[in-house]
């Protein structure tokens, strides 16, 4: 009887989503920003970034309960400028 629940609870957790990466209506691109695989990336434009978006300054989305963000925003410059969708968006200065 065992034998027949685990690969159906496998199946199920297989299913589950990772924390910090939930899914979002957010316009995100790329594998990572400043490294492939960080959990931070690049945010495109749409009718909700727009207001956020400068020719000066990256805007990137990083997941709320992300241990390091203070890290990130010191090592980067980092200004918090909204939160939507369990992710916090910084505009980050490229100068």
């Amino acid at each position: 009887m065992f034998r027949a629940i685990i690969p159906t609870l496998l199946l199920i957790a297989a299913c589950t989503p990772v924390p910090g990466t939930a899914p979002s209506s957010l316009p995100f691109f790329g594998n990572g920003y400043r490294f492939d695989g960080d959990a931070c990336r690049r945010l495109g434009e749409d009718a909700y970034t727009n207001q956020f978006l400068d020719d000066a300054a990256d805007l990137v989305g990083c997941p709320a309960d992300l241990e390091n963000l203070g890290v990130f925003v010191i090592d980067t410059g980092a200004q918090e400028v909204a939160r939507r969708d369990g992710y916090v968006l910084y505009s980050v200065p490229l100068r």
